[in-house]
């Protein structure tokens, strides 16, 4: 069977100031906030043997190429700002490596964290897909230490002409408003989130503000994952645009009233949610 939502890119391993290393990845969180909505989730990744896909992802089809090393993010925070390093998994990953069932998933969900995954999903993707796609991980570079920097998104034109829809956060173009607004331009359906204050939809070229849900921020990981899930599903389900990111700012807001894995949306997330948007609407 193909599965109802297909994630695309590396697992990560998240090592941390303590020593501490813990799964993580768009791929991995997008996909968890995914099974919590459809039945049959899949992740197309590249991993080291030792990666324990089982216990990361359970519930979940795994598809990992053979990869000598796991794809690793280390994250350190500054007064000036976060300095960011990977060490990342050297295998690329190609449509080729998909299967024939991964081929017909209903939502194919491009989520790079390092330039890892071809831009040539979007394009030889069957036609009745929907494709999703979170960039970020096109638009980083690093040097010989691993230092992250950012980079142009080069094949941008030809990801967005065939993107069903595109999530980014301001954070990721270090809030160049001109940059946003040039992919949107190109985009069938934009979308720019802005953490606590919700996110702007770009349809048909104008832009609308969804603000979100107000509440007490404990652990804002993962969220922007989770909003990038709930709006696929909900798009792909044929919902409005704006009602759809609505829904997801709303997931995505009570996911960070809790901490990591917790965030997670829940029946109650769902449906508190689903009654929130349609009385708005």
């Amino acid at each position: 069977m193909p599965p109802d939502y297909l994630a695309i890119g590396h697992v990560t391993e998240d090592v941390w100031r303590n020593g501490s290393v813990t799964p993580g990845g768009t791929a991995w969180f997008a996909s968890l906030a995914a099974r919590r909505i459809v039945d049959r989730v899949s992740v197309l990744t590249a991993a080291a043997e030792h990666y324990d896909a089982e216990k990361f992802l359970p519930g979940i089809h795994v598809h990992r190429i053979p990869s000598p090393t796991t794809t690793q993010f280390e994250n350190i925070y500054t007064p000036h700002g976060r300095i960011q390093y990977t060490r990342p998994s050297p295998v690329r990953l190609e449509p080729a490596h998909l299967t024939d069932a991964l081929r017909r998933a209903k939502i194919m969900h491009l989520a790079p964290v390092c330039d890892e995954v071809s831009p040539t999903f979007a394009t030889e993707a069957p036609t009745d897909t929907f494709v999703g796609v979170t960039p970020q991980g096109w638009l980083r570079r690093w040097d010989e230490t691993g230092r992250v920097y950012a980079k142009p998104w080069d094949a941008a034109p030809q990801v967005l002409a065939r993107a069903d829809a595109t999530v980014i956060s301001i954070d990721d173009v270090a809030g160049d408003w001109r940059l946003a607004l040039t992919w949107a331009a190109q985009a069938r359906l934009f979308i720019v989130t802005l953490s606590a204050e919700g996110c702007i939809v770009f349809l048909e070229g104008r832009p609308h503000h969804i603000p979100a849900p107000q509440v007490e921020e404990v652990d804002p990981t993962g969220a922007g994952d989770i909003f990038a899930a709930t709006l696929f599903i909900s798009l792909q389900r044929g919902q409005n645009p704006l009602e759809a990111a609505a829904f997801a700012n709303c997931v995505a807001a009570q996911s960070v009233t809790r901490r990591r894995l917790a965030g997670l949306p829940t029946p109650e997330d769902l449906e508190r949610c689903s009654t929130i948007t349609l009385r708005k609407a």
